[in-house]
């Protein structure tokens, strides 16, 4: 039966307290069936879309072991943003132990990391690339590591940073707790599973794929030209906060320029802005400074910010599991979202290749004067009532 609380999971009492009195109260199912395991010391894969609760899922088993151990735990994320999301986490079920925690991510001072590192911080949190800087110039080890924690493992794959990964292993003991997280299970995570994890229990909440359940969704066909004027006249028709994607950091730049000439309060986040600037944007948007956000898809698994009213894909992403990871940035923990999306006409084939992998066919809004027809004439997608999993791809062009 599912737990209405976090009660009779394994959860020491002090870790109670802290979760009740922080509001807490109903452990989503990732945390329902991964907690037990987690704090039972067994390798771990654990899948579940975006927005389900997936960092107290591991936080909570690695804080409270640590607590019995003497070793440390190492999360790895794919992005700055995600760290620091994860980090904030952490920090509320850390703060009555003495446990410590640390950030190292690229970006940001080497020197005071470092600083950090010699007061022997039990959690570290980082991203794969500044934390090899650290191995190479020998400021951090690793050897004392008892749980290690692959949090958006699919996300990191996706980013090119297998090759640190394998290097990062190297420097952690044989004998150790893995938890890995995931949004999707291509065969790169089975093979990383495989290699570097011990008799693993699967945790799986949703299909791979499967879109976040309470956001409805919407396709505006339009041409490029009249992407302006149709995302002027959908602010007017939306009063509340909107995470808006670009495909590139230039047209996220340009997006953002436009959006402050019509007098929005807009900020950006992609890779040309540095930490301070993206730190900034994202704290103004959760403080409610900046009503919109620009960004491009290095934040589309590291914003964390509850009562995302819209997410509006400006342009549709490159890969279609982006668009699951975008659009779960509204309608997390049970609220309700919305997300539109806009598509040129020559696009059909990429709404194909979204609606195969949410198995649904999104639906097709249309605005007087601005929407158009899709140039091709193939039909568009009909899921099947009861589809057989294994007939899915990852988008018909597949993984790259």
């Amino acid at each position: 039966m599912p737990h209405t609380n976090f009660f009779g999971l394994g959860i020491a009492p002090g870790i109670l307290d802290l979760l009740q009195r922080l509001k807490f109260t109903v452990p989503t199912p990732i945390q329902q069936k991964a907690i037990p395991d987690g704090i039972a010391g067994k390798d771990i894969i654990g899948v579940a879309q975006t927005g389900t609760g997936k960092t107290l899922a591991f936080g909570i088993p690695m804080v409270q072991r640590l607590a019995q151990l003497r070793g440390r735990g190492l999360v790895l994320v794919p992005t700055r943003e995600l760290a620091l999301q994860v980090d904030e986490s952490l920090r509320k079920i850390t703060s009555t132990s003495g446990i410590r925690t640390v950030v190292l991510i690229g970006g940001a001072s080497m020197y005071n990391q470092v600083k950090e590192l010699r007061r022997q911080p039990r959690i570290l949190v980082a991203t794969p690339g500044r934390l090899i800087d650290h191995l190479e110039q020998h400021t951090a080890d690793l050897r004392d590591v008892e749980i290690l924690i692959l949090d958006e493992a699919d996300r990191m794959l996706d980013m090119g940073f297998a090759p640190q990964i394998e290097k990062i292993m190297k420097h952690l003991p044989r004998e150790r707790q893995t938890m890995l997280f995931s949004a999707t299970m291509p065969p790169e995570i089975i093979k990383m599973a495989r290699t570097n994890m011990k008799l693993p229990v699967q945790v799986e909440i949703a299909p791979t794929g499967t879109a976040a359940e309470k956001v409805t969704q919407e396709v505006f066909i339009v041409t490029k030209d009249d992407k302006p004027r149709l995302l002027a006249q959908l602010l007017d028709q939306y009063h509340g906060t909107v995470l808006l994607f670009s495909r590139t950091k230039r047209g996220a730049s340009r997006i953002a320029r436009g959006l402050r000439n019509m007098r929005h309060n807009a900020a950006e986040i992609h890779s040309d802005r540095s930490l301070s600037q993206r730190r900034e944007a994202l704290e103004g948007f959760k403080s409610g400074k900046y009503r919109i956000l620009v960004a491009t898809d290095i934040a589309a698994r590291g914003i964390d910010v509850t009562g995302i009213e819209l997410v509006l894909n400006y342009d549709l992403p490159e890969d279609a599991e982006n668009y699951v990871h975008r659009i779960g940035r509204t309608g997390r923990a049970g609220q309700e979202g919305h997300a539109i999306s806009f598509a040129t006409p020559e696009q059909r084939g990429d709404i194909r290749d979204i609606e195969r992998l949410i198995r649904t066919a999104l639906p097709i809004s249309k605005r007087p004067g601005l929407s158009v027809e899709f140039q091709s004439a193939a039909p568009s997608f009909q899921p099947r009532r009861h589809p057989p999993r294994s007939n899915y791809r990852y988008g018909s062009r597949g993984r790259r």
